[in-house]
């Protein structure tokens, strides 16, 4: 038992003083003094958004609009065994078009 307590007294010893000596070499960061500069950005600068027609966005979000409400009634044709021949135009131009204003309303 006193080997025991040998080591742990020589292993903490040896971390105390391992602990000290990387201090005086410079082994841990030095906080910055007050008024220097450092080299972590603080703040960040904000994201100009693209300019954007809203004349153009509104065109575009009263198109989707309009196809979005055709599209119940093509699934009722459906149900009836009846596949309107541009339903899968109309679907994709309501993806492009909501991708599009997806893209320019938010950042």
């Amino acid at each position: 038992m006193t080997s025991v307590v040998i080591r742990a007294v020589v292993l903490a010893a040896f971390l105390a003083a391992s602990g000290t000596l990387a201090q005086r070499r410079g082994g841990f960061p030095q906080p910055p003094q007050p008024g220097e500069r450092s080299s972590i950005p603080t703040e960040t600068k904000p994201v100009p958004l693209p300019r954007v027609d809203p004349l153009e966005l509104q065109r575009e979000a009263r198109e989707l609009a309009e196809l979005a409400q055709t599209v119940p009634l093509d699934v009722d044709k459906v149900n009836h065994g009846l596949l309107p021949k541009d339903t899968g135009e109309k679907l994709k131009r309501i993806e492009k078009l909501a991708k599009r204003l997806r893209g320019e309303l938010t950042p």
